[in-house]
């Protein structure tokens, strides 16, 4: 194995994360522009909810695609990273271009998600081909980047134009450069295994290894909170600007705020974890982030400058602590199918967050924002329990 200096770790780190950041756009680049859609095409809260909803199961169909195929161990990761990240490009594309009903968005927010399967998971061990040591802080800026990218849309909405469709194609010329960026200029790490031939036996793997099973638990229950939070804080920060009487622009800007400092968080996390061990750092980041879960509605219809700092605090611990269950899965996994591991334990996860953006409506419309988001807060406090456990269990 050839010698690698800091400076080659350090200029693949940054490549890889500003492709992720650029491709990740995709996600929410046109749930940001929902209040818009929904009034030109009469939707009520359900319906704009798959929007977002579509997406997420899109994602859960193409990890396990990928998971049941051994696809990012059996093929380059790199190339499956450029062709997804360009048919997700294509996808968005089309429905800014052209949808004009909520079924034909559904389909092409199914066929976005579907497509970041092949980005998220792949990215990730691209980059632990190049960490070991510091992984957990590679990681980290890694997934900072791509919140960053998710927030991004929230930004273009408020500060963009006025037509819907021109803010939600942003997202897709954002996601043409990410793969020029990983097939010209990113090689694969020192630490990257060769491809290897297909291995069903690798999914039962994922459940019969205590490490890795406990670091998946722990992730589910981050996930549980992690993207029904996305999902509706913006949504929540609509409502309370209008019950205060504050600028609409404000909610977009808190929204951003909300999703965009997770990225401090996630590197936060990363230097804590290989500091101090990664199951302590994710407990902490839950410990924050659930207790966020159970006051942050009483701040609602107050003070627009509170409820955005305390939502950017939550922003920056609710996910500071996936890249350190990601960094947990690789450390504990056959590190020949890696990628398998890390796709069956995003696609678990991404499956629990359907429902957890599900049932999120109907709660708001029984009991009101002030009390709708303790409903998430099991998730952090059982997930703290796992990684307490995982502290037991070597590498």
């Amino acid at each position: 194995m050839s010698q690698v200096t800091t400076a080659q770790r350090t200029r693949a780190l940054t490549l890889v994360a500003l492709a992720e950041l650029l491709a990740m756009g995709l996600w929410f680049g046109v749930s940001a522009v929902g209040p818009q859609i929904a009034a030109e095409w009469g939707l009520d809260s359900t319906e704009t909810s798959w929007l977002t909803l579509a997406v997420q199961i899109g994602f859960v169909a193409g990890t396990l695609l990928s998971a049941v195929f051994n696809l990012p161990d059996v093929i380059s990761a790199r190339h499956l990273f450029a062709v997804c990240a360009l048919l997700g490009a294509a996808s968005n594309a089309l429905l800014a271009l052209f949808a004009d009903g909520i079924g034909v968005a559904i389909a092409l927010r199914f066929l976005t998600g579907l497509f970041l399967a092949g980005v998220y998971p792949p990215g990730m061990k691209i980059i632990a081909g190049w960490f070991r040591t510091g992984r957990g802080f590679a990681l980290g800026v890694m997934v900072g980047a791509l919140t960053l990218g998710k927030a991004s849309p929230y930004l273009v909405n408020a500060l963009g134009s006025d037509d819907w469709r021109a803010n939600a194609m942003v997202a897709s010329l954002l996601a043409i450069v990410p793969p020029v960026i990983i097939l010209l200029f990113v090689k694969d790490g020192p630490h990257a295994m060769p491809t290897q031939p297909f291995d069903p036996s690798q999914i039962a793997a994922t459940f019969t290894n205590r490490g890795v099973r406990l670091a998946n638990l722990g992730y589910f229950g981050h996930m549980w909170e992690l993207y029904a939070m996305w999902a509706w804080v913006p949504a929540m920060l609509r409502a309370s600007m209008r019950t205060s009487g504050d600028p609409a622009w404000l909610a977009e800007a808190g929204a951003f705020a909300a999703i965009g400092a997770g990225a401090v968080g996630c590197v936060a996390a990363g230097v804590m974890g290989d500091r101090f061990g990664r199951p302590e750092a994710a407990a902490v980041a839950m410990a924050i982030s659930g207790t966020c879960c159970l006051t942050i509605g009483l701040l609602f219809g107050g003070s627009a400058a509170m409820l955005i700092v305390v939502v950017a605090i939550w922003g920056a611990s609710v996910v500071a602590d996936s890249a350190q269950f990601s960094a947990c899965v690789a450390g504990h996994s056959d590190p020949r199918y890696v990628g398998t591991a890390l796709t069956i334990q995003t696609c678990i996860g991404f499956l629990i967050t359907t429902v957890s953006i599900a049932i999120l409506p109907p709660i708001v419309e029984g009991i009101g924002w002030r009390w709708a988001f303790v409903i998430l807060a099991p998730g952090p406090f059982l997930g703290i329990i796992a990684m307490m456990r995982l502290r037991s269990v070597p590498s």
